[in-house]
């Protein structure tokens, strides 16, 4: 006699289904940014990595940090170049197409799935963080990331990766690990330290806090000796205080369209001292945001851990004094941990940015090559104003949700967020 399924059993095989169509997607999403990435070389970021690469390869690290203020990579992205740089000259690659802009965005596209894969993970493992299927496959085939990874040519998604994987292994109570990957996203992009506050505190609260560090210092120093010991100069002036393009983005945008010649220089360095005033300041200010919220919420659980990196993003995004069309792929898994309907809202409004800046830059559909210019950054930058206003909106609305539930809740407070309080 054959016995009927429990409700339990059907709803987790209802589940598992699911999964796995989410999981199909994201394998149809990396099968097409690879075939993206295989007919077409990207954006100028392309050239500028095999001119990086071609440099390393020839001059080595000491040379290249010293003689290009364009290289503001910490060094394990120059091993990477190196050797897709080598790999690109030999004749078993050439032949079968995998030549370096192919090989420089393959990271992203792998790191994209295994970002994919951990946030299944993490919604299986902790039902505390619930995200509608709906969410996933559209986190699984974003159009940010097929047009971040698949075309543009750049670490970026490699960097989102590590920091997952860290919130992920804290999440799983690993502060080793934690500390690791934390480091680790630092040695793609130096943005992964501006989170070491919140992780730290996290630990801190859990007795953990010099262990956590201890990884985390050890393991950033260790691919940082060289640089750090040999040529310190060039390396913190080009790639620790790195602030990006000037005039692009929010805040520094908006000053430049008042035309005053104080706000003209659109670079990221070579600027003017009210450029570099203004630059200091809001990064300040993202600074002191990020401490506090760490401290604030240190004793909440690991959604809470989750949700301070969003909101931390969030405020990052706001402010920055600069940011490039890659960087809409940073703060996208914590927002969707965050609240999913103003994921779906950010994705929308940074697809409609980045198709316009592509297909501005590239010179109309379909995309090969994209460049942009002095010139052409006058038409593509209007189009940034659309995810800056979306974050903005949704700063405020989250704020408002967060006094409704907690009337006592104050933006200036040192008070401690306790770890039964509602998010």
């Amino acid at each position: 006699m054959n016995s009927v399924p429990s409700v339990d059993y059907l709803i987790a095989k209802s589940r598992m289904r699911r999964t796995r169509l989410i999981v199909g997607f994201g394998l149809i999403a990396l099968l097409l940014k690879l075939m993206i990435a295989r007919n077409t070389f990207g954006s100028t970021d392309t050239v500028v990595f095999y001119t990086f690469a071609k440099s390393l390869s020839s001059d080595g690290l000491e040379w290249t940090y010293c003689h290009s203020n364009l290289f503001n990579h910490p060094p394990l992205t120059a091993y990477y170049l190196q050797f897709i740089f080598y790999l690109d000259h030999q004749a078993f690659f050439q032949t079968h197409g995998w030549t370096f802009p192919v090989l420089l965005r393959l990271p992203g596209i792998m790191a994209d799935f295994v970002v994919l894969l951990v946030i299944l993970e993490i919604r299986k493992k902790h039902p505390e963080v619930t995200i509608p299927d709906w969410a996933l496959v559209l986190f699984a085939f974003s159009p940010v990331s097929l047009m971040v990874s698949g075309f543009h040519g750049n670490t970026d998604p490699v960097m989102v990766m590590f920091l997952v994987l860290a919130a992920y292994m804290s999440l799983r109570d690993m502060p080793v690990l934690a500390g690791l990957l934390l480091a680790l996203s630092a040695q793609i992009k130096i943005i992964s330290l501006l989170f070491f506050p919140i992780f730290f505190f996290f630990w801190y609260h859990r007795n953990v806090g010099v262990r956590f560090t201890l990884v985390f210092v050890c393991s950033l120093l260790l691919l940082w000796a060289e640089p750090l010991l040999k040529y310190p100069e060039p390396f913190i002036k080009d790639v620790l205080n790195y602030s990006g393009f000037w005039g692009l983005w929010g805040i520094t945008y908006w000053l430049r369209l008042t035309g005053l010649p104080e706000f003209g220089v659109v670079n990221f360095f070579h600027l003017l001292f009210l450029e570099y005033l203004v630059i200091t300041t809001l990064k300040l200010a993202i600074i002191a945001a990020v401490l506090l919220l760490g401290w604030r919420r240190r004793a909440l659980d690991g959604k809470g851990l989750l949700n301070t990196l969003a909101y931390a993003w969030i405020i990052f995004f706001v402010f920055t004094p600069a940011a490039s069309a890659q960087y809409l792929t940073w703060l996208a898994p914590f927002v969707l941990f965050l609240t999913p309907a103003f994921y779906g809202w950010l994705t929308a409004s940074s697809a409609l940015f980045l198709f316009f800046f592509y297909n501005i830059t590239a010179r109309e559909f379909p995309w090969y090559f994209a460049m942009s210019t002095d010139k052409l950054n006058l038409a593509w930058t209007p189009w940034t104003i659309w995810p800056w206003a979306t974050l903005i909106c949704g700063m405020v609305l989250l704020w408002k949700q967060s006094t409704a539930a907690e009337p006592s809740l104050r933006l200036f407070s040192f008070q401690t967020l306790r770890a039964e309080a509602r998010e």
